[in-house]
């Protein structure tokens, strides 16, 4: 499944011609491919959104949503913890990992589903 997430709105992507076609959705889509049963029973999700300015995979795990953000240009690919509400610092958002771009999509889904299972994040 695919959502849009722009100025506050969130909706559906269907397949065809609503689905974005740049480079980051095609990527998007070939990570999400290759991602394990187990990514998948969690609700991995792909997310455009517009208002974060990142496209991502999304996964509802217990203990809040866990973001892939899809690196533009020379960047690195981030793993991020989306918090529901701010911490006592103030912060929405906690980078986990980092992994360069030297890696497959195939890589890419098992270092992400691996990185996930080992520190409790999935069932």
């Amino acid at each position: 499944m695919e959502i849009q997430i722009s100025d506050g709105i969130v909706r559906r992507v269907r397949g065809g011609k609503d689905a974005p076609m740049n480079g980051l959705a095609i990527q998007a889509r070939t990570v999400a491919n290759f991602l394990p049963l187990i990514c998948e029973r969690v609700g991995a999700t792909i997310v455009h959104n517009a208002d974060a300015n990142y496209t991502g995979i999304r996964f509802d795990t217990k203990v809040g949503p866990v973001v892939l953000e899809i690196p533009t240009g020379d960047r690195s690919y981030r793993l991020v913890h989306e918090l529901i509400e701010p911490d006592e610092k103030g912060r929405t958002e906690v980078e986990m990992r980092r992994f360069p771009q030297i890696y497959k999509p195939r890589g890419i889904a098992h270092i992400t589903a691996e990185f996930l299972r080992s520190r409790g994040f999935l069932k």
